[in-house]
């Protein structure tokens, strides 16, 4: 379930399949835009933790990013830096339940239960 939602991170794209929403393009010119992918480090195993229990497992964001993932998810008002302006971020839906996550995890649990 993991590697499913780090593919869509990485490809850019919602759980529904529909892409990001890409960063804005400054006022100013495109000189200095920013060209690599967002969330590169969001997606790797240090920070995007699977958790289980007896009676359920979930897929979450570790730490101090936890914050930035939910302001990105939910498309909440936050500060650039800690002095800077207060901006209102896209949503960006990181983590999400689609039909290619249910059917994983429905043969997961059946071939479990199967023994």
């Amino acid at each position: 379930m993991r590697r499913t939602q780090q593919q869509n991170i990485r490809l850019q794209r919602n759980p529904d399949g529909s892409g990001y929403e890409p960063r804005r393009v400054t006022a100013r010119s495109k000189k200095g835009r920013i060209k690599r992918q967002m969330f590169a480090k969001l997606r790797t195993t240090k920070y995007l933790k699977t958790a289980a229990s007896a009676d359920s497992a979930s897929v979450q964001f570790d730490g101090k990013v936890q914050r930035i993932a939910r302001v990105h998810h939910y498309g909440l008002r936050d500060r650039v830096s800690r002095k800077g302006p207060e901006v209102h971020y896209a949503e960006r839906r990181l983590l999400g339940v689609n039909d290619e996550v249910e059917t994983i995890t429905r043969d997961t649990l059946l071939r479990w239960l199967a023994g």
